[in-house]
């Protein structure tokens, strides 16, 4: 089959504007394809890993305000930014004013550089908190949330929202005019409501609607899965960067795929089993220095899965591998199995 692009799609060849960097407050990234923020997902070690692979943007799993300050062990792991390629963003949540003025405050003491909003989380337990994605219920409190935080750091501080909270109630041109009012320096719109949360498909005639409207960078997210679709969303939507969360789960190299797409018109093939086994034992690797024995062998269980999604008896290759106690264990089966097969 002929992957190639025809002549009527060359405006997405080499300089392409998603290969082009961006600034948001004066920092530059890299290139308009972004990791989003996905609360469990995007730690230290999966951030950059997605940077290796070309992602030129990468911002950090959700904390919200209490747990920022409070700093439980958990939340100092999402804190930490060491070794990453900057600028460092670090998302924080919450629907009080003062404790996420303050958690924005210490973000940026413990080495952000952008400070990150969010409004678009549809999980329960944040919901029920009246933050996240339940925020968009409450303009006003959406105004003030936004005040104090811009107001509270000498950053640049971006938002992350979706279409609304409820469909037949999409809220997002008034929000995103006074995030603009607010000094938001970027504002990144998932393509559906709480309401939907991930089912359905994302839709992006509202998000082109706000880039229309605003003169700060707006980032497309939802449902871009593959080289073909980021060119899609970019073309519906006209947006300045594209952010891509759930498809990197266990293909990082998306952003590798994306880019050489773009540069080139052609598509890139999979990963051999013996790339792949590469890629997946320096994961492990980089998670198991970076929470320690007890936790990175569990936190690695969900990547591990992702990672061998589809390949021939991986079914009952899991099942043994969620029983390793140890990341020596884990670490062992892993490599025994991506090496069975690579050989075959």
């Amino acid at each position: 089959m002929d992957h190639s692009l025809q002549s009527s799609d060359a405006q997405v060849l080499a300089s392409h504007p998603l290969l082009q960097p961006l600034y948001i407050g004066g920092f530059e990234i890299q290139n308009r394809l972004m990791v989003a923020p996905m609360a469990g997902v995007t730690d230290n070690p999966f951030r950059r890993l997605c940077k290796s692979f070309g992602a030129g943007h990468a911002v950090s799993e959700m904390m919200t305000a209490d747990a920022t300050l409070y700093a439980h062990k958990k939340s100092l792991f999402r804190a930490n930014f060491d070794g990453e390629i900057a600028p460092i963003s670090a998302q924080i949540a919450g629907a009080d004013v003062d404790k996420i003025a303050e958690a924005a405050r210490y973000q940026v003491s413990n080495g952000a550089q952008i400070i990150d909003i969010n409004m678009g989380c549809p999980v329960k337990k944040i919901c029920r908190k009246l933050a996240g994605s339940a925020l968009l219920q409450d303009e006003d409190l959406v105004a003030r949330l936004l005040d104090a935080t811009v107001a509270a750091v000498d950053a640049p501080v971006t938002l992350k929202t979706r279409l609304g909270y409820e469909n037949g109630n999409e809220n997002i041109l008034r929000i995103a005019k006074r995030a603009e009012e607010s000094g938001i320096a970027a504002i990144a719109i998932h393509g559906r409501t709480r309401e939907e949360k991930y089912t359905g498909n994302a839709r992006y005639e509202l998000i082109r609607e706000v880039k229309e409207m605003v003169d700060i960078p707006v980032i497309a997210n939802g449902d871009i899965d593959s080289p073909q679709k980021a060119v899609e969303v970019y073309n519906k939507t006209g947006c300045d960067a594209t952010m891509i969360g759930r498809a990197a789960q266990g293909q990082p190299w998306l952003f590798r795929d994306i880019a050489h797409y773009l540069e080139t018109g052609d598509l890139l093939p999979a990963p051999s089993i013996t790339e792949l086994r590469q890629i997946v034992l320096a994961h492990l690797e980089a998670l198991y220095a970076f929470y320690g024995e007890y936790s990175g062998c569990r936190i690695a269980r969900k990547h591990i899965a992702w990672y061998t999604s589809g390949i021939e008896d991986s079914n009952a290759f899991r099942q043994a591998m969620y029983a390793e106690e140890t990341t020596a264990g884990q670490y062992k089966v892993v490599d025994q199995f991506l090496s069975l097969h690579a050989d075959a």
